[in-house]
């Protein structure tokens, strides 16, 4: 079993990472103070896990619940989060009640935005069952919904009170998905760690095939880079923007194909070739690292090109609308070689059309 802390002060916490470790659940949580517990998740992930995550936490003596909420990106949404809320007011839960959040990174973000809300705020716990919840969307406090016209653009920043990776759980996750993951890891890679990007380069079988120290490392390496940026920066108001590298472009191909034809991860692949071209042609990064980024990505089968039906105007229109956009001004995160990122702003839309367009 790993463990990595992040910390913030009062509001710091444990993640602990090993394999099979769901069923220590209940110890987990028993050091933590509160008067009943709810665990969200969704039907698929209940139907595997739930049972063992009800059982631990009996064992120890926890009083726990469920909300099911529907599966997928369409349904992080202000109206399943109002769903949970009432969930929770139905039953009569208090300030002392823990939610505890069993899924991938839609449930992870909506408990912990439902969480933020209640009675103005409750604990909450993450147990991501996803690689891409694991590496990157569990850890940092970063909570909130979908809307029609943006992704993410109605959340808080709510810290959980304890992380829990069992990495067995990516074994009954579909290849698509942990391939999402793998999108955020390559991130990571060349946000911050030229090693870690040389690791995904060399150990691409293995970690298709989930050789388990090849997983737990990247996991933890994930998190470590995470936690340390997080620490640094909680609220973005800084340093915390280069986790966003790949994003810009990835949340506003999301939002223009309404959810429902990429995943995170996939459009993140994307935003991240995109970006990297663009860092390309202004000088900031030598054409080779840009192929060595898109190789990368394309050696785990995850999409590295806007498709060429896709409308750019209309790309650029949802670009303007992120959160990071100043006044309409578009802000990048674009690497300078693997492992070293900077925030660029008052790029020339011509530019920007170009990287888009492929």
């Amino acid at each position: 079993m790993e463990s990595v802390r992040l910390e913030l002060g009062e509001r710091s916490y444990e993640i602990i990472i090993g394999e099979g470790i769901l069923d220590s659940l209940g110890d987990k949580l028993t050091p933590f103070v509160f008067s009943r517990a709810a665990i969200v998740s969704n039907p698929t992930v209940f139907d595997i896990y739930g049972e063992r995550a009800l059982l631990s936490m009996k064992k120890s003596g926890i009083n726990c619940e469920t909300i099911l909420i529907p599966d997928g990106e369409t349904y992080k949404d202000f109206s399943q989060c109002y769903n949970i809320l009432g969930e929770l007011l139905k039953n009569r839960h208090d300030r002392k009640s823990c939610l505890i959040a069993l899924g991938g990174g839609v449930i992870g973000d909506i408990t912990g935005f439902a969480a933020s809300l209640y009675m103005r705020g409750i604990d909450f716990v993450q147990i991501p069952t996803t690689l891409l919840a694991q590496v990157d969307s569990s850890v940092g406090g970063k909570t909130g919904v979908n809307h029609p016209l943006g992704k993410n653009m109605i959340g808080s920043f709510y810290q959980p009170k304890l992380v829990l990776i069992d990495t067995a759980t990516l074994k009954t996750v579909p290849q698509r998905e942990v391939l999402c993951g793998i999108a955020e890891v390559i991130k990571y890679g060349v946000i911050k760690d030229a090693n870690l990007f040389e690791f995904m380069e060399e150990r691409c079988t293995d970690l298709l095939s989930l050789k388990k120290d090849a997983i737990t490392h990247i996991v933890k390496r994930s998190c470590e880079i995470k936690a340390e940026v997080v620490s640094g920066d909680e609220r973005e108001s800084g340093l915390r923007a280069i986790l966003n590298y790949g994003h810009t472009v990835g949340h506003a191909v999301e939002t223009e194909t309404a959810y429902s034809k990429y995943l995170h991860g996939e459009a993140v692949a994307i935003g991240m070739c995109a970006a990297a071209k663009l860092a390309a042609e202004l000088g900031l990064l030598k054409t080779e690292d840009a192929v060595r980024i898109k190789k990368v990505v394309e050696a785990y089968g995850l999409p590295s090109e806007i498709p060429s039906e896709m409308n750019i105007d209309a790309l650029n229109y949802h670009m303007k609308l992120d959160k990071k956009a100043v006044s309409g001004n578009i802000k990048f995160v674009l690497p300078e070689k693997i492992g070293s990122v900077k925030i660029v702003k008052d790029i020339s839309g011509d530019s920007i059309k170009k990287a888009l367009h492929g």
